[in-house]
This record gives structure tokens, C-alpha cells and sequence, in this order.
């Protein structure tokens, strides 16, 4: 029986995908083999012994303590891609929002209740106030083409826009998804001189905190509109105060405001509305479950933040996984202990991730005494044995 523990509102169609004579699902549980949360903070969480796995229903996983899993042991997943549609129909309107004044003359146009009769002339004398522009023939500029910065390409291509595209490290799966129509430049210069609009499609990591920041306004033209729907930090906002008062930057969207954000003017500030849809968050649980499921059942990785993906299939009743650092003679070592306990190594696959490898052993015989678990664990450089056989 594996315990899960939500520490969110998980989808029930997701937590339904869990059988309920193998799994037991709680809020409150002790010794879980798995976490499943949305966006509960679990920096200040003491993390059980016997947690393997924590799944983020979302992309986003600043609020889990990722260094001190992965020295556990412990899987992390998320679920790119899940809430993708959600976040890119929030993107197309968040382009006719910076594009058009939108907010700005409803919250006007409310001022005129108790008016009475007057109302449609003040309209008709107050709406050139609120005079925008179309986003036809325009030109978008998408940093990130992941499975968001391609939809949103995609989608504003076909919206009438010249769409550019800058991502050094652009799968080949998202690539073959690209439209022929979107232009791919090589550098960050060349993209942004040409913008109108930019969308900030990048996860939030050391290297891209405050990426929008001076040097990057500098290279824009003045009235650029910035749509940041990926993470707050990544727009330096001393910057972008000064980029707002000089001109440059016309209006500033971001689904990840503050209180210093709310302050300012020309930014249209939206409550982290990107994959708050019916759809995305059953995609997202139905997503982390099965992840969490074919983890726990087999020991296979697939959309992990923390561990190399590595899946294999099961032919034999019992399989051994072993997390070690990346490090010369961990094969022979582990070969060696294997062979010592009368183990035959039936099929074998060996995955890297930075300093982290990641072993599925499938041996050939059927029931594993534990002990070879800490037989494994004495290998300098081992942190992880789990033993999956038949019951």
C-alpha cells in the first residue's frame, strides 16, 4: 500500500487515477511515500524518511526545496505543458489588454453610474481618451519556446502578428510544434530591437532572476509592451519603474504582482490567473499522478526537475533502482555487490543528470533479501536503494 499526501486541492479527477486498493490518499498522513501539492510552501517542511517522490501539479517549483530532496534521494516532477493552453489563452489576452486600454476605460466607464441620460454622450466624448491600437502586423517577440512560448507564437501568428522567437535551447519536440512563420534569432539584441510586444516564457531560476532589467530596455524601442506570465522575479522592477517614467515601456503585464507592483502606473497586474482553469488543473493532476504512479510501481522518471529521465521496461519480477553521484566506477561497484549476492543483472539502464546517475536494474530473481539494500547503501556515493518485486 503507498500513502500519498496532498498538501493542496488536488483535482479528484487526477487523485482518482490512484487505485484505491493499492494507494491511500490524506491531507494529514504520516510516513508518505509521495507528496502531491499545487503550491504549498514546503521550504520549512521536515521531509518524512520514507518520502521517494513530491509531484507539482504546475511547472513552477520554487516552492519546493529542491536541493534537499535530491541529497534525500527524493523525485521531483512537475507537469510542463499541462496548464500550457490555459496560460496561452491568458497571453492572447493579455496582447488585446496592453494593445487597446481595456482596463483602464471600464474602470472609467464605471465612474458614470448616476448620470442617467448623459451617460451615452459622456461615453462618445470620453472613449478618444482610451484610444489603442491593433495587434495586426505588429511584431511579437517570445523569449522561451517551450510548450507555452510555441502556443502562443503559434496563436499570434495566426492572430496577423510577425512573431520572432529566441530560445538557445530549444528542444527538438517543441521545434517540429513551431510554425514555419515564426522567425528564430539567434540572440537576445536582435530579438528585442525589433519588438513591439514581449512575452517572457523562461522558468525563474539564479541566472534568470531580474533577466528584463536596464541593459535589456536599452536594446528596445519606446512604447514596447512586456507580458510576463511565467514568474515575477524575472523583470527587474527598479528598471522597469525607470523604463515606464523614460517611455520606453508603454504598459507592463504580469500574472505575478506585488504590492510594490500594484502601485505603479501603466501596469495592468493580474491575481496568478494563468492556470487557473477547470482544464489545466485536471491536466496538471492527471499528469503528476501518473507520474507519481509509474514512479512508485516501477521506478521509471519522466518529467522529473531534479533526477535524469530514465524509463525502461519491467521484464522481470524484481528490479533494483540506485541513485549515486555521477562519479567513475559506480557500475562495477554496484556489478560487484550484485554478483556477490548470487544477483544476475537481466537488463540494465544507467541515466545522468549533472552529478546525479540514476541505475534500473532488472535481475533475475524474483524475491530480494532487503539486506542487499544496505549493501548498496555502504558504496560510497550511493544515496538512494529502492527494491521493486513481486509480492
Amino acid at each position: 500500500m503507498f500513502k500519498i499526501q496532498t498538501l493542496d486541492k488536488i483535482d479528484p479527477e487526477g487523485l482518482s487515477l490512484f487505485p484505491s486498493g493499492n494507494y491511500q490518499i490524506a491531507g494529514e498522513t504520516t510516513n508518505p511515500d509521495s507528496i502531491v501539492l499545487r503550491s504549498f510552501k514546503m521550504h520549512d517542511m521536515e521531509l518524512p524518511k520514507s518520502l521517494k517522490a513530491v509531484a507539482r501539479a504546475g511547472a513552477g517549483v520554487n516552492n519546493i526545496p529542491l536541493d534537499k530532496c535530491t541529497e534525500k534521494g527524493i523525485v521531483v516532477f512537475n507537469t510542463p505543458g499541462a496548464n500550457a493552453n490555459g496560460v496561452k489563452e491568458l497571453l492572447i489576452a493579455g496582447l488585446m489588454l496592453s494593445s487597446r486600454d481595456i482596463t483602464e476605460s471600464i474602470i472609467w466607464a464605471k465612474t458614470l453610474i448616476g448620470k442617467g441620460d448623459q451617460v451615452p454622450a459622456l461615453i462618445e466624448k470620453g472613449k478618444k481618451n482610451f484610444a489603442g491600437q491593433e495587434i495586426k502586423g505588429k511584431t511579437l517577440a517570445v523569449i522561451g519556446l517551450g510548450a507555452i512560448g510555441v502556443l502562443i507564437a503559434n496563436a499570434a501568428q495566426a492572430l496577423g502578428m510577425k512573431v520572432v522567437g529566441y530560445d538557445p535551447y530549444m528542444s527538438v519536440q517543441h521545434a517540429l510544434k513551431l510554425s514555419r512563420s515564426v522567425t528564430w534569432v539567434e540572440g537576445i539584441q536582435p530579438l528585442l530591437s525589433q519588438a513591439d510586444f514581449v512575452t517572457l516564457n523562461i522558468p525563474l531560476t539564479a541566472d534568470t532572476k531580474g533577466y528584463i532589467n536596464k541593459e535589456k530596455f536599452g536594446m528596445m524601442k519606446d512604447d514596447v509592451r512586456i507580458l510576463n506570465f511565467a514568474r515575477g522575479g524575472l523583470v527587474n522592477i527598479t528598471d522597469l519603474k525607470e523604463a515606464i517614467a523614460s517611455g520606453r515601456v508603454a504598459k507592463y503585464l504580469t500574472d505575478f504582482p506585488d504590492e510594490e507592483i500594484l502601485k505603479m502606473e501603466k501596469v495592468i497586474a493580474i491575481p496568478h490567473l494563468g492556470a487557473s482553469t477547470k482544464e489545466s488543473e485536471t491536466n496538471c493532476a492527471i499528469m503528476a499522478v501518473n507520474q507519481v504512479k509509474e514512479y512508485l510501481e516501477n521506478g521509471n522518471i519522466k518529467n522529473s526537475v531534479n533526477f535524469p529521465a530514465a524509463e525502461m521496461e519491467m521484464h522481470n519480477e524484481a528490479r533494483i533502482l540506485i541513485a549515486n553521484k555521477n562519479v567513475p566506477n559506480m557500475v562495477s561497484q554496484i556489478s560487484t555487490v550484485l554478483a556477490a549476492e548470487g544477483i544476475n543483472i537481466e537488463n540494465m539502464l544507467n541515466k545522468k543528470r549533472d552529478n546525479i546517475a540514476y541505475n534500473i536494474i532488472d535481475v533475475d530473481k524474483p524475491k530480494i533479501n532487503e539486506t542487499i539494500k544496505e549493501k548498496l547503501l555502504s558504496i560510497d556515493g550511493i544515496f538512494m536503494v529502492r527494491i521493486i518485486q513481486a509480492k
